[in-house]
């Protein structure tokens, strides 16, 4: 048996390993491959056994890294990032106008599907894959070349190529308020059923957040309807159902439509709101860049750039 053979440990348990060590967590690495959460421990197990170490401590039913299972986590991810990368290439020219961008649900469906007419315009070559989620990228189970989400969202170690500004401010229904033209006041604002967004990690803008900006705090906000889902939540807002907040980039056709209305002046500028990511490791090509370029150009001038 090679020498090289003999000092691996069983390769059916890198991918379960890797997958639960980026996440920390057995039922979403279970998630992310298709399997069951006892497949994945009696993998990792399996790879304990092998290394004679033990790589996660189990606690509370969560499941947290040790030193030697976050070192070895960080060289398995290196290892099959190397092998993506390389069967990539040698993959060839047969995918050199494919690139798969990653994008949160909500941009995807309100700011960017309206502008990739432009973009197939531009490169009708250029076959873009879609991969959308309410996650962050460092819970994507996929391959993708670029990435775009909220600034803040754990991105692991993706390659940051810039980040664009936003701003937040309060939505709602003209119909909700009778009269397009109500101009509210943050007290008044406070009288009225808010829509709670609760994202999970808690990576996200929310109402408290918000209104601390604003100068006003120790605000009583354990009222109104909450979502998990900020696509669903700027739907109940559409429909009537109360007040949300709402990002300059996602709502603005919605407000020039006539769906959506701003209730109050006020308004929260986000300097670094919006980034864009390339996937570590992977190949620069034609089709990425020039996604990239059209998505720097579209975001616009208040851009910061990072290499």
């Amino acid at each position: 048996m090679d020498k090289h053979a003999r000092g691996l440990p069983p390769l059916a348990t890198l991918r379960p390993f890797e997958s639960a060590a980026r996440l920390e967590s057995f039922s979403r690495a279970a998630h992310e491959l298709h399997l069951t959460q006892a497949a994945i421990s009696r993998q990792i197990r399996a790879l304990e056994e092998d290394l004679g170490v033990t790589l996660f401590e189990r606690r509370n039913r969560r499941v947290y890294l040790t030193r030697e299972g976050r070192e070895f986590g960080r060289t398995v991810s290196q290892a099959l990032e190397s092998i993506a990368t390389n069967a990539q290439a040698i993959r060839g020219n047969a995918d050199d106008n494919h690139v798969v961008l990653f994008c949160q649900l909500c941009e995807a469906f309100y700011w960017l599907m309206p502008r990739l007419a432009d973009f197939n315009r531009r490169h009708p070559k250029v076959e873009i894959q879609l991969a959308t989620s309410t996650r962050p990228v460092t819970e994507f189970g996929g391959t993708f070349d670029v990435a775009l989400q909220t600034n803040g969202r754990p991105s692991g170690s993706h390659r940051l190529v810039l980040t664009a500004e936003d701003e937040i401010f309060p939505v709602c229904s003209p119909a909700y308020l009778g009269d397009a033209t109500t101009r509210l006041s943050l007290d008044a604002l406070l009288t009225h059923r808010l829509l709670h967004h609760h994202a999970e990690p808690a990576d996200w803008l929310e109402w408290d957040g918000w209104f601390r900006a604003m100068g006003r705090f120790d605000i009583p906000l354990d009222e109104g309807a909450f979502f998990d889902s900020y696509p669903l939540l700027l739907q109940a807002a559409i429909a009537g159902h109360g007040i949300a907040l709402g990002w300059r980039r996602t709502t603005r056709r919605l407000i020039e439509s006539g769906d959506l209305i701003r209730p109050v002046d006020e308004s929260l500028p986000q300097h670094d709101a919006i980034a864009l990511y390339t996937r570590k490791g992977a190949p620069r090509r034609v089709a990425s860049q020039a996604l990239l370029d059209w998505l720097r150009e579209q975001l616009g001038e208040e851009t910061k750039c990072w290499g």
